[in-house]
């Protein structure tokens, strides 16, 4: 069966240009809006710890404003999950969180973390949250967040991007492989797929494809495409690719 492919766009890199300078503009909230009647099926937001571009009040006002989902990215930790519980988002996706890095580098460690996030997926869902688990495309992790009890994974698609944007076939052949696999066994385990880090159109177009995907996460590209094009004209080359990339899963 293909399922509805869904678009979440991710607004972090709205309040990144806003905080280069200070004051108030660009603001996350505008571009939220803006994605949403673009196409948007969903809003993503990741309020780090250290609160480098999503802040606590552009959550709030998010909360409050976008008609669509709103998708809470945040690390696992006490603060985030009382946050999140006071806010109430549709979903929340765990995922891990270093200081020094510039973006998520990777999935979480969900087999050495497993007990700690069985209890934060248990506390949000008890309060209506679902949630979502940030993970690399492997078997172990698929099984470990099933035993974690996540009604979600979101596959980590950074390093099939970067070995395609290198030129690296091999890499980037084994790496798609590593997807479908992973997209494939969470369908049969009866966990919702979905997919994001480092898409653009070509391959958000591509991985559309696995007809298991319910869902792609993207952000900084159409952000970076929107300085170009403007936000509403990247959503919806975004979405022809994707419906591009739907209609050959069909096909198939």
């Amino acid at each position: 069966m293909v399922l509805p492919l869904r678009l979440g766009v991710n607004v972090d890199h709205a309040a990144t240009l806003r905080n280069a300078r200070g004051g108030s503009v660009p603001d996350p909230l505008r571009a939220a809006l803006l994605a949403i009647a673009a196409g948007a099926d969903g809003i993503t937001a990741h309020l780090r710890e250290d609160r480098r571009h999503i802040r606590d009040d552009d959550m709030k006002r998010l909360k409050q404003e976008i008609t669509k989902p709103l998708n809470f990215e945040m690390a696992a930790t006490d603060e985030m999950v009382a946050i999140a519980i006071d806010t109430r988002p549709h979903a929340c996706c765990l995922v891990p969180e270093k200081r020094s890095e510039r973006t998520t580098e990777g999935g979480l460690d969900v087999i050495t973390a497993q007990e700690h996030l069985r209890t934060v997926t248990s506390e949000l869902g008890r309060a209506g949250v679902r949630v979502s688990l940030f993970v690399e495309p492997s078997i172990e992790a698929i099984e470990a967040a099933r035993a974690i009890g996540a009604p979600v994974v979101e596959l980590h698609t950074g390093a099939w991007c970067d070995a395609l944007a290198h030129g690296e076939t091999e890499r980037a052949a084994h790496e798609f492989a590593r997807l479908k696999a992973a997209a494939i066994l969470a369908s049969e385990k009866a966990i919702e797929c979905h997919a994001g880090h480092g898409l653009d159109y070509e391959t958000a177009r591509e991985i559309s494809a696995l007809p298991q995907v319910a869902e792609l996460n993207i952000g900084h590209f159409l952000i970076a495409e929107a300085i170009f094009i403007g936000l509403e004209a990247a959503i919806g080359k975004m979405r022809a690719a994707m419906e591009a990339g739907r209609a050959a899963a069909g096909a198939a």
